[in-house]
């Protein structure tokens, strides 16, 4: 019974995650996920019972302490004849200037408070990275389990957004700011609510590939289950009305069609190569697509210029910012510095729509450099999982789920909520534990035992 309660603190986690980490609009809900978070760092820390981290996971660990130690150099004050020489700071330096007040000493993040909250949103991801790999405790198709649930219960949510009297002031949607009029479920940006749509195809294709070893009408059983809640997400999909959602289901549905092929079949190739020229597609369409619209004809005369510009001046900004950048967390405070006054509306910008540009602005070359290394290491974790015959299809699934909000990712900001952030972190955990993978399928999905009468 405590094997079984330690094997669900991940999957409950995650599907609170999924529930109530929608948007950092629910302050008081993403204070309970960090604290959460919190609470299975400490205990991952503490734990004497933790085995030993395999080599892919010692190396994800040690990228993120990197990453964890950079932003607490952000913060250390600097004295005022280093400050004003780091970048982008001359400026302000001048204002203290004209102001006749001396420059005090100050921290490479401009805005250090906002800091420290953006530190603070890495809890949850965080969290469920140590419950998963170093706790482990976890089971990969109660995982699987957990993101379906938050799934179904999303599109249900969404199913009533949509279809209330007037969906532009329907009381079911969570959060005063949002995309009213379609199914964004517990989240208030639809294109993150398309993301996780998106994300839960290819779990579903690793239950059918886990469960061929249950034989007969148990695989049937669940080959029907499996096949019909994938025609929910679509229902959800088309719901959700997202071009992100659309664009990028069908490259993941290619790449999860190989999960069931063998590894000496061509197809497997074929469709492989196939989802990543689609996910290559999906990039340059979502690049010159509509910020603020949904579907594919909402605002595209002006959605190129839209986007462009924020490229453009995030690019400015973090050529001025260089070589440390402006700290984390500190975006939308210098965008507004650089963008052209003369444009300004209502409407400011929060996020660059490119989490890698707006890292890059945020960290500078030391934020670069351990951006880049990550991503050395997904490729060779994806590399490996889909190279060894023994990979779990959980860990393939996790490949291509993870890919597909990589690229989202290049034009959008889906990781900057809780609840893609913790499924990002869950797909991560699954590449780094190289724990007995056939193990992980066998003590999931046990063969039906028949009785043979002669």
């Amino acid at each position: 019974m405590a094997s079984r309660a330690r094997e669900a603190v991940a999957p409950v986690y995650l599907f609170l995650c999924l529930i109530a980490g929608g948007s950092a609009q629910g302050i008081w809900a993403n204070m309970v996920l960090q604290l959460i978070g919190i609470a299975l760092i400490a205990w991952a820390a503490t734990a004497r019972d933790a085995p030993a981290l395999a080599p892919p996971a010692r190396w994800l660990f040690g990228i993120i302490l990197a990453g964890l130690a950079l932003v607490a150099l952000q913060l250390i004050p600097l004295p005022a004849s280093v400050w004003p020489s780091l970048g982008g700071r001359a400026a302000l330096a001048r204002d203290y200037a004209l102001l006749g007040t001396p420059i005090p000493a100050l921290p490479v993040s401009l805005a250090p408070y906002d800091t420290l909250s953006a530190l603070m949103a890495l809890l949850p991801a965080l969290g469920m990275l140590c419950a998963i790999v170093r706790l482990q405790a976890y089971r990969a198709s109660w995982l699987v389990a957990a993101l379906i649930a938050a799934t179904f219960c999303g599109i249900l949510l969404g199913t009533l957004q949509v279809s209330s009297g007037d969906p532009e002031r329907s009381s079911w949607y969570l959060f005063d700011e949002a995309n009213f009029g379609v199914a964004t479920g517990f989240f208030a940006n639809a294109n993150h609510m398309a993301t996780l749509l998106v994300v839960s195809l290819p779990f579903l294709t690793a239950l059918v590939a886990a469960g061929r070893r249950l034989g007969g009408q148990r695989y049937s059983a669940l080959l029907a289950v499996c096949a019909g809640a994938a025609l929910v997400v679509v229902v959800g999909i088309i719901l959700n009305q997202s071009m992100a959602g659309y664009l990028l289901a069908l490259p993941v549905l290619a790449a999860s069609a190989a999960i069931l092929m063998p590894s000496a079949s061509k197809l497997r190739g074929v469709a492989i190569l196939l989802s990543i020229v689609g996910l290559a597609a999906a990039f340059g369409a979502l690049e010159l697509s509509s910020i603020r619209g949904q579907a594919f004809n909402a605002q595209a005369a002006t959605s190129v210029t839209s986007r462009e510009e924020i490229l453009k001046t995030t690019v400015a900004a973090t050529r001025n910012f260089l070589p440390f950048g402006s700290g984390i967390g500190t975006f939308r405070r210098v965008y507004d510095l650089y963008e052209d006054h003369d444009r300004v509306t209502r409407t400011y910008v929060v996020h660059g729509h490119n989490d890698y540009a707006e890292l890059a602005l945020e960290t500078g070359l030391p934020g670069i450099a351990i951006l880049v290394a990550f991503l050395l290491w997904w490729g060779a974790a994806v590399r490996r999982a889909w190279r060894l015959a023994d990979a779990s299809p959980y860990v393939r699934a996790a490949s291509i789920a993870s890919a597909a909000i990589l690229v989202h990712s290049l034009v959008d900001f889906p990781l900057r909520t809780a609840a893609i952030s913790a499924a990002f972190a869950m797909c991560l955990a699954l590449l780094a534990d190289r724990r007995a993978p056939l193990a992980s399928v066998k003590s999931d999905l046990r063969p039906t035992r028949h009785i043979v009468l002669k």
